[in-house]
Formats: C-alpha cells, sequence, structure tokens
C-alpha cells in the first residue's frame, strides 16, 4: 500500500487548475465542504442562490436564500449545519441541509454588513464587518444562543477571519489597509490584546483558513494569489489561481488537501493539491457532534 507522503511525492502541488465554468455571477464566494466533499457557494446565476459543487466541478442549485439576501461567506458547524453571512440583511443565516430551510440565526441592525465568517471548536462564531465606503470595519462574536458581541469596533475593512487549531487565536485581515492581525482568544471567546502579525505593501486581503499546522492560506485580490503564511507571518509560498480576483477558499477532498478558490473575474471555482489538510476538514471529518 502506498503511503500518503509518497503519494502525495507523485502529484502536483500549489499548481491550480479550473474546476467549474458558467453559471456563476462576480459574486462568487463562499465556499465551504461538507462531509462529502461538496462545495458550496454564493451566487449562483444570482447573489441569493447557493450552489453545490461536486468535486469533478458539475454545480446546481442546493437552495435560494430569502428576497433581498446576499451571501458571502459560509461555514458548517461540527454537526453539519451550514451557516451563512447575509450581508445585505444584516444577517448570519442557518440553512438545515436535510429540510433545506433558511431561517435567520443572528440579525444585528448594528453591523454593517457581514462578510465572512470564522467557527471555534465550541461552536463560537466570529463575523467580520466591513464598511466599505468608509474603509473601516468591525469584529462580532456570536455565542450559541445567537447574541452578539462586539468585540473590535475601529479597524478597517474587516475581511477574512479564521481561528487558530488551538483555539487560542483569531486572526482578522483588513483588504485596504492590508493588515493581518491576531488577537487572543479568552476561554469565553472573547478577545483582546490584537497586534499586527503581517502587512503587505500591494494589492489586497480576502477570506482565508488555517491547515492543521495553524498555517494561513489568503486570497489577494488584485494580484490573483493565494498566500500561505506560517503562523508567524512569514511567507512560505504563493499560488497563482488563474484570475486576477480570487474572494475566498476552503479546504476539502478526499484527504483535506485540496484548496477550491472562488475567483471572481472568471466568475469559477479552480482548485490546487497542498501538502497538509485543512483545519475545517480535520475537524468535520472528527467524531460528530449535535448542531444547535
Amino acid at each position: 500500500m502506498v503511503s500518503t507522503s509518497l503519494a502525495m511525492s507523485a502529484e502536483t502541488l500549489f499548481v491550480a487548475t479550473p474546476l467549474t465554468s458558467g453559471d456563476f455571477t462576480g459574486g462568487i464566494e463562499g465556499p465551504a465542504c461538507d462531509r462529502d466533499g461538496n462545495i458550496y457557494c454564493v451566487s449562483f446565476r444570482e447573489a441569493r442562490n447557493v450552489a453545490r459543487v461536486t468535486p469533478d466541478g458539475r454545480a446546481e442549485l442546493f437552495v435560494a436564500l430569502p428576497e433581498r439576501s446576499a451571501g458571502n461567506g459560509i461555514r458548517f458547524d461540527s454537526g453539519g449545519t451550514m451557516f451563512v453571512a447575509d450581508y445585505t440583511g444584516h444577517n448570519v443565516l442557518r440553512v438545515d441541509m436535510k429540510s433545506r430551510a433558511v431561517t435567520v440565526f443572528v440579525h444585528e441592525p448594528a453591523m454593517n454588513q457581514p462578510n465572512d465568517l470564522a467557527m471555534a471548536e465550541d461552536g463560537t462564531l466570529y463575523a467580520s464587518d466591513p464598511n466599505w465606503k468608509d474603509g473601516t470595519g468591525q469584529l462580532w462574536r456570536i455565542t450559541l444562543d445567537g447574541r452578539t458581541h462586539l468585540e473590535a469596533r475601529d479597524m478597517g475593512t474587516s475581511n477574512g477571519i479564521e481561528v487558530s487549531p488551538d483555539g487560542r487565536k483569531v486572526y482578522v485581515n483588513e483588504s485596504i489597509q492590508r493588515n493581518l492581525w491576531v488577537f487572543d482568544r479568552d476561554a469565553d471567546g472573547s478577545l483582546k490584546n490584537k497586534r499586527l502579525l503581517k502587512r503587505f505593501e500591494d494589492h489586497g486581503f480576502d477570506g482565508m483558513r488555517c491547515d492543521v499546522d495553524g498555517n494561513l492560506y489568503i486570497t489577494r485580490p488584485g494580484k490573483g494569489t493565494v498566500v500561505k503564511l506560517s503562523p508567524a507571518g512569514r511567507v512560505l509560498r504563493e499560488v497563482d489561481v488563474l484570475g486576477p480576483h480570487p474572494s475566498n477558499l476552503c479546504f476539502g477532498g478526499p484527504d483535506g488537501c485540496t484548496v477550491y478558490v472562488t475567483e471572481a473575474k472568471t466568475m469559477r471555482l479552480v482548485q490546487f493539491r497542498v501538502d497538509r489538510p485543512g483545519l475545517e476538514w480535520a475537524r468535520s471529518h472528527g467524531p460528530k457532534t449535535p448542531s444547535r
């Protein structure tokens, strides 16, 4: 039997190839994988539609969000329930994967436009909340009972967001200012000790995910790449994703080592293989716990 490491050495890593073509708009975002390896993305034909994409690239409508809603970041909890940031409705929506019923998990009028989501292992959600017009942003914590807590108010255009593998840190980037910040996370999920981890001199930041080692994969719209950073902020490599405006990414595939990237200019998903599984994939393939 061929070991995983030997099998990986025989394939091409960190080289992107197209997965889908057609049917999405320039608002393609998300993405997130279920336990079966399907990828879910927003803006399938119109902003309120969420698509399910099979690992071989076949896309179909999975669910339509409510009228006047527009989806952005997607996350799954450990029980398989989908959460979608609804940036026009100031909501975080919850989708039952069996019935496909959509309900409002959080409605927060003080949000600018919830953009991207991260989830800690205990189920706590974090939402970035940019105000693109003013170049400012906020950061919210959302507890399992659907209560919102404003963790940071005086940010730049807060966008990509992720929790570290040990659950002790939360990373948030700012698209326009090109800053990557890290917060310490307390036992109750609240955040403190904001500090700068990395700043780039050009292009931007968008969606962000961790692998199991805590390395950060971040989309860089304008440059057309995904950059891989160490937990200390050191650039490890950069991957061309076949289009100038990658918006977000997730890990999936049979072993968690396929990165799927939404690219807004070509309005498609692209994919590339990596050497270590994604954190969210590893958690979703562990013991199943009930959804909230």
